[in-house]
Formats: structure tokens, C-alpha cells, sequence
């Protein structure tokens, strides 16, 4: 039997999220999910912890539907609505941003991808995936073709598809993997754990192109998930950056950590709930 072990929640693209009790999960996402971003206010354009890995280190919890908390590594806490926000979350990310609610998809200007930062583009993607040189670049034609163009698809701040799944037994294999390295949910950021009973490995790998109802929803699971530089960052105040995770995951793993779902069915998720395939 498959349940779901936990419910995570992320409501400021790249920070750390939280655990919570149930989700409502929608065509576009899970509510509450990825709901802010920070725009680079030097270079321009939205940006994650691929490009602000500062953002790692900062913790995010929701206070009602439109407002969230920001928690720094020292404790400082600054509410979305303070009027001196940008100022005092770029002071806690040593760049200058604006913290920016989600945006409707017709507002394209604002999901543009900003420049580069380097000229060549193969540079550039290694810096953003986190691959030496000697490292194969995952295949970009699993992405949606709106990401050429723009940072997260428009009217959304996911990286690139509404759901990210991982079990718990991928957990505990990195961990058997690496055994010098500490596996924590956190540097990966599923939206949903699953409790499975398949035995060791990553069995989330072989549910690619199978429908699943968990709780009322029902997801599609359409991609492994590539992992990107992310995974080696420091996260919060108290997990290291590692870069031994990511070369396990390219090296082993086929580049892979989790998948990646849609929503087919629109519905709610609650820890306990079993998972099932249904197609």
C-alpha cells in the first residue's frame, strides 16, 4: 500500500516551505504553493535558488491567503506586507530584489526570463544545473517549450510542472547511497512524500505515464525531475551545501530525483491518504 507521508508547502518560490496537514490541489498547482517570487532588481527577470542561492536559507510560512512570514537563519522575521520589505529581504539575501505576488499568465513582461550570466549558452546551463564538465546536461525537450522564453510558465512560479512527487524509499536510498551526506526532504522540496511498500530504490521512477488518485485528487505523472545546483546548496541555517548529493544523482540516478505530476482531477490531499494507481 502507498500513503502520502507528508504535504509540503512552498509559498515563496526557493525558500524553505512547510509540512501542513492537507492541500488542495489545483490545475495550476497546489493553493498556496509557490504564490511569491523575488524579480532581480540588478539584472532583472524572476530568480530562484538556482541564481539567489541565498534563498535557500530563508524560510517562508504562510499567515492567511495573501500574506506570508520570511524567517533569516538569525531568526529576523519580516511579514510580506511590511512597508520596507524589499529593502530588508535584500539586506537578509545581500542582492536587491522585490518580493512580487503571483501574476496572471497575460502579464508576460513580468515572467520573461531576465539575461544570462554568461554568453555561452552550454556555460550557462551548467552553472544552472550544477554540472562539472565531464557531466552530461539532462534532456531539455522534457520541459515545457514556454521555458525557453520565460523563467516559470506564465501565471505560475513552479519551476516547470504543477506537482513534484518523491516516496520515501528514494529517501532512504540516497541516505544508504551517501552515507556522508545528510538526506533531508528539504534540499529536494516535494510537494508530496509517498509512503510505499515496493521495498528499496526509487520506485517513483517507473510510475512515469501512469494516472494516481491520491486523497480526491487524481495526477498524471508525466517526467522523472532532473535535479539542478540547487541540491548542493545550504539550506536554512542548519544543512550544509553538498555537493557529493548531486554528483550521486547524476552519476547514479540518470540525473533524476522524484517526478514531476499534473493535476487531472482537481482535489484535496491529506497526510494518511492512500495513493493509488488507477491508470
Amino acid at each position: 500500500m502507498t500513503n502520502v507521508a507528508a504535504v509540503w508547502q512552498y509559498p515563496v518560490k526557493s525558500m524553505v516551505g512547510v509540512e501542513v496537514h492537507e492541500a488542495e490541489l489545483t490545475i495550476t498547482g497546489m493553493k498556496g504553493d509557490r504564490r511569491w517570487a523575488v524579480r532581480d532588481d540588478e539584472r532583472g527577470g524572476i530568480r530562484g535558488g538556482r541564481k539567489i542561492s541565498a534563498l535557500m536559507r530563508l524560510s517562508a510560512r504562510p499567515l492567511d491567503d495573501h500574506h506570508v512570514e520570511i524567517v533569516s537563519p538569525a531568526g529576523e522575521v519580516v511579514r510580506s506586507d511590511a512597508p520596507d520589505i524589499h529593502e530588508r529581504l535584500s539586506a537578509m539575501l545581500g542582492h536587491r530584489v522585490t518580493l512580487c505576488p503571483l501574476r496572471p499568465a497575460d502579464d508576460v513582461d513580468h515572467y520573461r526570463r531576465g539575461p544570462g550570466d554568461s554568453d555561452d549558452i552550454v556555460a550557462e546551463l551548467r552553472a544552472i544545473f550544477g554540472r562539472d564538465t565531464d557531466e552530461p546536461l539532462p534532456d531539455l525537450s522534457i520541459f515545457p517549450p514556454a521555458l525557453m522564453e520565460f523563467e516559470t510558465p506564465p501565471g505560475t512560479y513552479v519551476d516547470a510542472f504543477p506537482v513534484m512527487l518523491m516516496t520515501t524509499a528514494a529517501l532512504d536510498a540516497l541516505t544508504a547511497a551517501l552515507p556522508d551526506s545528510r538526506i533531508d526532504v528539504r534540499r529536494f522540496r516535494p510537494n508530496l512524500v509517498l509512503d510505499t511498500d515496493t521495498g528499496p530504490g526509487h520506485p517513483e521512477f517507473g510510475w512515469v505515464g501512469q494516472r494516481w488518485r491520491i486523497g480526491t485528487a487524481e495526477l498524471e505523472i508525466v517526467e522523472r525531475c532532473p535535479r539542478c545546483v540547487m541540491v548542493t546548496q545550504q539550506v536554512a541555517g542548519d544543512l550544509p551545501a553538498d555537493r557529493a548529493v548531486l554528483r550521486h544523482i547524476v552519476r547514479d540516478l540518470d540525473q533524476n530525483v522524484g517526478v514531476y505530476a499534473h493535476v487531472a482531477t482537481p482535489g484535496v490531499v491529506r497526510r494518511g491518504d492512500t495513493a493509488v494507481r488507477i491508470g
